[in-house]
């Protein structure tokens, strides 16, 4: 499943542009903020390799902040709102689910141990967290998995601050650990109009790698997320265009899937 990083404005803004230290105000870096996503994916993978051009529209709540320890981003997408019977996302099909949800918490190492952890490039790290779930069940291939690991943010040169995290992934369909998981993401404002309103590049990398082969037809795979938006203090509009490698560990062609090659995404947000 795709995900925007719309909210990651707010992040970069609120976020301190050094190390993170928590001596004096564990809460001095709080902020949070909900936006509403409408969205509308074309050829979204995996798909079926006979859905030529396929899309569907849907509505995604996403929200996010800080609070002492805990660092929190997550989103709930529902699928399909028009109903459109060709939608690949239709409510009335037995193999598509009308709801898929994310949420990442992350907690502050540097903050429940007091010390400043931070070294090279790397500003803080946490135990990072992320759930997954679509709503639908193990016998038509839903997502319901559950990661653990260690994150962090690092300063990279031009980008800024990023987020990356490294996770071990518990499949609970399958009652068993598969794989593990590594993900970034980030917010580059590139170009400030006289009013304040901005473009931005935004994206993410997931990666899944280490897969077992009766859970999974090929050990590794991942998506790129790639988008231009316009921000204005309560709106953006964006495209994103998104590559896609065997997404989900599911390997191109099997189960009659395409699991390979692009998908685009055009996206109007309110920020509340």
């Amino acid at each position: 499943m795709r995900k925007t990083l719309l909210a990651l404005s707010l992040v970069a803004a609120s976020a301190p542009a050094l190390a993170a230290d928590y001596s004096d105000d564990i809460h001095k870096n709080d902020y949070k903020f909900v936006q509403f996503n409408l969205m509308y994916a074309l050829n979204e993978k995996p798909q079926a390799k006979s859905d030529s051009n396929s899309g569907h529209d849907y509505l995604e709540m996403e929200f996010g902040g800080r609070s002492g320890i805990f660092d929190l981003y997550g989103y709930v997408d529902v699928f399909n709102l028009t109903s459109n019977d060709n939608s690949n996302n239709d409510k009335g099909s037995d193999d598509s689910q009308k709801i898929f949800m994310k949420f990442a918490p992350r907690l502050s190492i540097d903050a429940m141990t007091g010390k400043d952890l931070s070294f090279g490039p790397v500003q803080e790290l946490y135990v990072a967290t992320l759930m997954e779930w679509d709503g639908g069940t193990k016998n038509n291939g839903a997502v319901n998995t559950q990661k653990i690991g260690l994150g962090s943010d690092v300063n990279v040169p031009w980008f800024g601050k990023m987020g990356l995290n490294l996770y071990a992934t518990y499949d609970s369909n399958q009652k068993d650990w598969n794989g593990y998981q590594i993900s970034t993401n980030w917010f580059k404002p590139f170009y400030t109009f006289s009013n304040d309103t901005f473009i931005s590049y935004q994206g993410y990398i997931d990666y899944q790698f280490g897969m077992k082969d009766e859970y999974a037809t090929s050990s590794n795979g991942g998506a790129m997320f790639n988008g231009i938006y316009w921000h204005s203090q309560h709106y953006a509009v964006g495209y994103g265009l998104k590559a896609y490698h065997n997404v989900h560990g599911i390997k191109d062609g099997a189960y009659g899937l395409d699991t390979n090659g692009f998908a685009h995404y055009f996206d109007v947000t309110y920020k509340f």
